[in-house]
């Protein structure tokens, strides 16, 4: 090969491969998928890095290197790298004031005993586990069915009295939970106790003693301040080992909780919270957990944006549980209130100018303030917090929140003093909170969901995985629009109102030219108003009228013969395999 001629002076320098902050990791077919609360969507995952072929790769350079016929370069004789052994090599030292991190010691970096440092761990690293849950969802577009069921891992992290924290949604629908110890080799069965739905939080224990063996509780430290170090612990994606990340708390507000489509206190901070992170304990620079990490946010315009359950709402959950041996929610004001800072409508109102607090829109005809409270009414104070004009009390130092959240320390059942101001006059009220019942659940709470069947047409409730289950995740846009005002604006009437629509109707003889319907609301039938499904249910079936009609939205009618109809039904059940006609709870 001929020489290449360069130019005089320094040789010029190569440019160092960018490292990229993703770790290569693999997956095996049996590992159980992670939970999908959080998006993974931009997540890339590297492929991993053939060990063989470095090995190869290397050899071939140094046999070349070796070989008797290679010229050597001019200049100066290049400086064989000294190669370092995993022995030779000491372990690196994370540098991180958070739990679980091990840091260098000082003076020459020997330990106490003289000897060489030591990784140190750290017992409150050993509390967290991992959740591995199997899910049998509800079909909630074929009531009589489940779907097929799928495993998640998560995290969860081991409190006083025998038992762990994870997330609500960590076990949704569960038919199995098992956890695993960091370091271990086994999975025990858990227990689930209770499940949160609005605050997220699962409580489960383990019955095995072998589990508890060498594991301290978490404890709890107070509500972190801006700026705070926290460090979040888990099992996210990416790895099979535990994860530390690190950030500080960014924001104190009310949150929208996902899962429970509810509002309560979180924390945003900025440590990667990833997909199996559910259920971690996030600590302070103490070592005292400080939130459950439950959510992010995923969108191209952020970065680093996760929530974390705080200390008040996981102490609300674990109080509520050991006061009731059981989980009874987080109470609510029941009214819907409007800002006062308009200084016409405070005048209006009849409200002096050092007067402060919001206007009571409408009140919730199932809540206890539904007898006290009345529209129009200016709510001053709550427990002697005075509340301003947009609807927030002091929090902290500098710092103001939501009146809300003076409402959501409380539990249902207790008392609160709602000082209110009404044609001008102060009055004080003493009311009992409740939680809140919505005419559209939420959530089933673990429950299957109901159903009826009459001559092929399905009647079935509406709730908001019902919606889920029927327009995908952009329910919000492709649901009906008479539904989704039921969703977000109606208030159900009594405690055991439903919102009744005939899901689809089962294609037969006898309902030829009513295969159209779907997703309707039914309002009536035989001129009787439909108040819930069980209602409907035995006013069908208890029908000895000739026809069966049923009002249903946009003056929609369908009419069918009561024997005929009640003979049919049989026969279209075989049809479509379905064992009974109605849901176990309507039959009780």
């Amino acid at each position: 090969m001929p020489d290449v001629k360069r130019k005089r002076g320094r040789k010029p320098k190569i440019p160092a491969p960018q490292e990229t902050l993703d770790v290569p990791f693999t997956t095996t077919s049996s590992a159980a998928a992670i939970d999908d609360v959080f998006s993974v969507s931009n997540v890339d995952i590297i492929p991993t890095t053939n060990p063989s072929t470095i090995a190869t790769a290397t050899s071939t350079t140094t046999n070349h290197q070796q070989h008797p016929d290679h010229r050597p370069r001019r200049g100066r004789p290049k400086k064989v790298p000294k190669h370092e052994t995993l022995e030779d090599k000491p372990p690196p030292l994370l540098r991180s004031s958070g739990v679980g991190v091990s840091r260098p010691l000082e003076n020459g970096g020997d330990s106490v005993g003289g000897g060489p440092a030591v990784a140190r761990v750290v017992p409150a690293m050993d509390a967290v586990v991992k959740v591995f849950c199997v899910h049998t969802e509800p079909n909630f577009s074929l009531p009589w069915q489940r779907k097929r069921q799928y495993s998640s891992s998560s995290s969860g992290f081991v409190i006083s009295g025998r038992r762990v924290l994870t997330n609500a949604h960590s076990v949704e629908h569960y038919t199995q939970v098992k956890l695993k110890k960091r370091g271990s080799d086994t999975k025990f069965l858990a227990t689930v106790l209770a499940i949160g739905t609005e605050c997220d939080i699962a409580m489960l224990t383990v019955n095995d003693d072998e589990f508890w063996e060498g594991v301290s509780p978490v404890e709890f430290g107070e509500l972190p301040a801006l700026q705070d170090a926290v460090t979040v612990v888990g099992y996210p994606i990416g790895g099979d080992t535990i994860s530390v990340t690190s950030g500080v708390v960014s924001r104190i507000e009310i949150l929208s909780y996902v899962h429970g489509s509810t509002e309560l206190l979180g924390l945003q901070i900025d440590a990667a919270i990833n997909s199996g992170n559910s259920g971690g304990p996030a600590f302070n620079d103490k070592g005292n957990c400080v939130g459950i990490a439950f959510q992010s946010l995923k969108h191209e315009d952020v970065e680093n944006i996760g929530y974390v359950i705080p200390t008040p709402v996981i102490m609300h959950f674990i109080q509520d549980y050991e006061k009731n041996a059981a989980y009874t929610g987080f109470p609510v004001l029941g009214v819907e209130w409007q800002k006062m800072e308009n200084p016409d409508l405070r005048m209006a109102m009849g409200m002096k100018p050092e007067q402060k607090g919001v206007r009571i829109r409408r009140i919730d005809p199932t809540a206890p303030e539904y007898e006290v409270l009345k529209p129009s009414d200016i709510i001053l104070s709550f427990d002697g917090v005075d509340i301003a004009n947009d609807g927030t009390v002091p929090f902290r130092h500098g710092e103001r929140i939501g009146f809300s959240c003076l409402v959501s320390q409380k539990y249902t059942g207790d008392s609160a003093a709602v000082q209110v101001l009404r044609a001008s006059k102060i009055l004080n009220f003493n009311m009992k909170l409740a939680t809140r019942r919505k005419l559209v659940p939420s959530h089933n709470k673990g429950k299957p969901p109901s159903y009826y069947i009459i001559a092929g047409l399905v009647f079935s409730t509406v709730s908001v995985p019902y919606l889920r289950s029927e327009f995908g995740k952009d329910y919000g846009y492709e649901a009906p629009v008479k539904l989704l005002d039921k969703l977000l604006y109606s208030l159900p009437q009594s405690p055991d109102e439903q919102l009744v629509v005939v899901s689809q109707v089962l294609v037969a003889d006898i309902n030829i030219g009513y295969e159209d319907i779907v997703n309707t609301q039914v309002h009536s039938f035989n001129g009787k108003p439909v108040k819930n499904l069980k209602c409907l249910a035995n006013m069908v079936e208890n029908c000895d009228d000739e026809f069966l009609k049923f009002d249903l939205e946009y003056n929609q009618m369908v009419v069918l013969q009561t024997k005929t109809a009640k003979a049919a039904t049989p026969d279209i059940l075989i049809t479509h395999c379905i064992p009974s006609a109605m849901s176990d709870d309507l039959k009780k």
